[in-house]
């Protein structure tokens, strides 16, 4: 069994920057310095690209969207008194159909064996 075969079937396990550069350093040939610092660029331009409210598009895998909420007032569940929420911006993620059908493969392989 692979390290990527391993990865799908156990749910629990959070790939790291470390899994990520030791990945790139296996499948690529840069050096494992090299592996991590190409990964910290990516990451910071994706992160530096989301935080100026811009979002980032990743053919095959999906979009990371950067959404405004405007103010609206909320409750607090405990006491039942209402909070003015403030207006913010959030970031979602939606996925690609090319990811949600690996997704969706993966489960329906590992449910028949």
């Amino acid at each position: 069994m692979t390290r990527s075969d391993n990865l799908a079937t156990r749910e629990s396990r959070t790939v790291t920057r470390a899994d990520l550069a030791e990945a790139v350093y296996q499948k690529v040939g840069l050096s494992r310095a090299e592996s991590a610092e190409l990964v910290e660029l990516v990451l910071r331009e994706m992160s530096d690209t989301i935080a100026r409210g811009e979002n980032v598009k990743l053919s095959s895998f999906g979009s990371f969207i950067v959404r405004a909420k405007g103010e609206r007032i909320g409750r607090n569940p405990k006491t039942g008194v209402e909070v003015p929420i403030v207006p913010r911006r959030v970031m979602v993620f939606r996925p690609s159909n090319v990811l949600k059908t690996r997704i969706n493969e993966t489960v329906v392989k590992t449910a028949t064996k």
